[in-house]
C-alpha cells in the first residue's frame, strides 16, 4: 500500500491505538484533539495540528472519534474540517452517533464535492490496542474501496452495509442486542443467586465465564 496522507481528530483510550497502527505502518498521520496528547503518541511520528481545519488541509482522508454534537462542531463549526477541504478528500466518522445526523453531514460534505463514510467500530479498548475491531460501514462502494486498506490496519471484520448511515444504523441495532443481553445475564444471576447454596455458587462460576468471552 502506497504512503498517504492521514488525519485523525480525538484521540482517547481507543483512538490512540488507532492512531499507532497508522503511523507504524507508515503513513503521514496529522493529529489534532481537545485535550493533550497522548504519552504514547508524544514522541511517535504522528503530526499534532492546531486545529480540524488544519488537519483537513494536510490530509486526504481524515477521520474522527467524539459524539453527535461533537461530530458536528468538528465537521462544521469553526476552524472545522469543512473549512479545510478541497475537491476529492474522504471524510470518515468511527464514531458512533445519530444515524439522522450522519445523513445530513454526509450531504453537506458531497456538497463539498467530498466524500463520506460513516465507520462505527465495536471491540472496545482491547480491539483497537491488538488491531482487532469490527468496523460497520455506510457510503459508496468506490469510497469504501479506497478506504478499506487503512480500516484493515485497525480492525478484522470490515463490512460495508450500506449508503451513508447504515454502518450508524448497524452500530445502533448492536448496542440494543449487547443491552438486551447483559439484561438476560443480570436476570439469570439474580434468579440462581436467590435460590441459594449451589445455584449461587454454580451463578458466580457462569459469570466469570461469560467475562472471559
Amino acid at each position: 500500500m502506497s504512503k498517504l496522507k492521514l488525519g485523525f481528530i480525538g484521540l482517547g483510550i481507543m483512538e490512540a491505538p488507532m492512531v499507532g497502527h497508522l503511523v507504524a505502518a507508515g503513513h503521514e498521520v496529522f493529529i489534532n484533539t481537545r485535550s493533550k496528547i497522548p504519552d504514547e503518541l508524544v514522541n511517535s511520528a504522528a503530526i499534532p495540528s492546531s486545529t480540524p481545519a488544519e488537519v483537513a488541509s494536510k490530509a486526504d482522508i481524515i477521520t474522527m472519534v467524539p459524539d453527535t454534537p461533537g461530530v458536528e462542531k468538528v465537521l462544521f463549526g469553526e476552524n472545522g474540517i469543512a473549512s479545510g477541504l478541497s475537491k476529492g478528500k474522504i471524510v470518515v466518522d468511527m464514531s458512533s452517533i445519530s444515524p439522522i445526523a450522519t445523513k445530513e453531514f454526509a450531504q453537506k460534505i458531497n456538497a463539498l464535492v467530498c466524500e463520506y463514510l460513516d465507520a462505527p467500530v465495536s471491540g472496545g479498548q482491547l480491539g483497537a490496542k491488538g488491531a482487532t475491531l469490527i468496523i460497520m460501514v455506510g457510503g459508496s462502494e468506490a469510497t469504501f474501496a479506497k478506504v478499506k486498506p487503512i480500516f484493515e490496519l485497525m480492525g478484522k471484520n470490515i463490512t460495508l452495509i450500506g449508503a451513508n448511515s447504515a454502518g450508524q444504523i448497524t452500530k445502533v441495532a448492536n448496542q440494543i442486542i449487547v443491552a438486551l443481553n447483559i439484561e438476560a445475564i443480570a436476570e439469570a444471576l439474580v434468579f440462581a443467586s436467590k435460590a441459594g447454596g449451589r445455584s449461587r455458587q454454580g451463578a458466580r462460576s457462569a459469570y466469570g465465564r461469560l467475562c472471559e468471552l
